[in-house]
């Protein structure tokens, strides 16, 4: 499966060639969009200069764009952060996906609605057999989630993992949301909503938690989120792993 993601680069000197950093840019709003020029310059350890050269390279192109996102105590001006647009999703690869589209089609005038969900079964498959291998047999809420994220990842979602709720008083209502910057299916998906169904009751199945969709790129999201409830334990161990990421 196509996988959208380029090697980081090390240090803006050492970047190599303007069109390398430039995708390097491009795959850091992916995985982590909404995201700030700041935020993306700290993780390519890039100047802020170079940082918006580049995005504004990209927004010329039409590859991204910018949402104004409000402060977390709702003052001051709207921060600028950036995401992929959808002719950007486009850009990133979709081989074959019209062929493959019409031969769905053809299956669902041909045996109707459930053949199409048991194809995203199938679809999907591999996804399941990775997150096995990944996972370990005495996984807590925690460690599935670790193993999704990097299963969507390494099969070129663009995954990512955040935090939501940190700030709330009650710990049992504090989450995890799953985040993938790319769909490589995404105008298949759009077009047949059983392949995100399909996805979503994996997703529960394989946290053993019940998930709630926030957003989806099919339906016009910049990223599919993905609502993780997190318990005490859970919520615990995730900002214990986050804190060991952060020395590392």
């Amino acid at each position: 499966m196509y996988s959208p993601h380029v090697q980081p680069a090390v240090s803006g000197a050492s970047s190599g060639s303007r069109e390398s950093t430039r995708d390097n840019v491009l795959n850091s709003v992916l995985t982590h969009g909404p995201v700030s020029a700041a935020t993306i310059g700290d993780q390519l350890q890039l100047t802020a200069a170079a940082v918006r050269r580049h995005l504004d390279s990209l927004e010329k192109d039409g590859l991204v764009e910018v949402k104004s996102v409000a402060g977390s105590r709702g003052a001051g001006r709207p921060s600028r952060r950036y995401v992929v647009t959808q002719q950007g999703q486009s850009h990133l690869g979709d081989d074959y996906l019209d062929l493959a589209s019409e031969a769905v089609r053809l299956l669902q005038e041909i045996s109707g609605d459930e053949a199409i969900r048991s194809l995203a079964r199938k679809h999907f498959a591999s996804l399941e057999q990775r997150f096995s291998e990944l996972v370990p047999e005495d996984a807590d809420l925690t460690d599935r989630i670790r193993a999704l994220t990097r299963t969507l990842d390494e099969a070129g979602f663009a995954a990512s993992t955040r935090r939501a709720g940190r700030g709330g008083k009650v710990t049992t209502l504090r989450a995890a949301q799953i985040c993938q910057g790319h769909c490589p299916i995404q105008e298949m998906a759009g077009e047949f909503p059983e392949f995100c169904e399909e996805e979503t009751e994996l997703f529960a199945r394989l946290l053993e938690v019940d998930v709630r969709r926030l957003s989806t790129l099919p339906t016009g999201g910049h990223v599919c989120t993905t609502h993780v409830p997190l318990g005490r334990r859970a919520h615990a161990s995730l900002i214990a792993h986050t804190a060991q990421r952060a020395e590392k």
